[in-house]
């Protein structure tokens, strides 16, 4: 029989702890609570919604929405894009997303024969049309590829979003920008996601209302 003072090698990790690392989970804890509260300020619900109201406006012209990020910002694109063309709260018909960083014949090609700032550029000049939307993430504010994708949107009459940090800086000029109320990379991401969920969430109310 296995006694009451017997630990598995995993509880017994967990009491080598030091407070330190304590401390800093319960910090992380605690600037995501921040960063959420920031989030739910009039303003910024305020910029999520109008931001959403410009999707729908967008698909019910039959226009489509393109989504570019790099590293974590490209999954989070994904995500997003799936969002649509699949479903988010509940089952519905799907709406017309693409991710502009899943093709990689299409990225390595362009990346090699015309430099990676031009990846979701030349993607956007050559699938967007006007009445689009794209929608550019970058925790930065500075991906250059990002900055040209947003350059050829409104050349070619797309309206975009912009997915930022607190300081938008090369992304500024978006038609909607999205600034989330933090500085350090992960916390960025982790409020974008919660933002990109409530915009598509709040876009899929509007197409297809939730069921009784």
């Amino acid at each position: 029989m296995r006694s009451d003072t017997d630990q598995s090698p995993a509880l017994s990790g967990l009491d080598q702890l030091d407070q330190e690392a304590l401390r800093f989970a319960a910090g992380e804890v605690t600037k995501l609570q921040e960063g959420l509260a920031a989030l739910g300020r009039p303003n910024f619900v305020t910029a999520m919604a109008a931001a959403a109201a410009a999707v729908v406006s967008c698909i019910q012209s039959g226009g489509k929405v393109l989504f570019c990020g790099n590293g974590g910002s490209a999954a989070d694109a994904q995500h997003l894009a799936a969002e649509l063309v699949g479903r988010q709260n509940y089952d519905r018909p799907p709406a017309a997303g693409i991710a502009l960083s899943v093709d990689t014949s299409v990225l390595t090609a362009l990346g090699n024969d015309y430099g990676y700032d031009v990846v979701f550029a030349r993607q956007v000049h050559a699938i967007g049309r006007r009445g689009d939307m794209l929608v550019g993430i970058s925790t930065s504010g500075r991906s250059k590829n990002i900055v040209q994708a947003l350059e050829a949107a409104a050349e070619v009459g797309i309206r975009t979003i912009a997915f930022t940090g607190r300081d938008p800086r090369d992304m500024s000029g978006a038609d909607h920008v999205l600034a989330m109320p933090a500085d350090e990379t992960a916390k960025i991401q982790e409020l974008q996601l919660v933002a990109g969920h409530i915009v598509f969430a709040l876009v899929e109310r509007a197409l297809f209302p939730p069921p009784d």
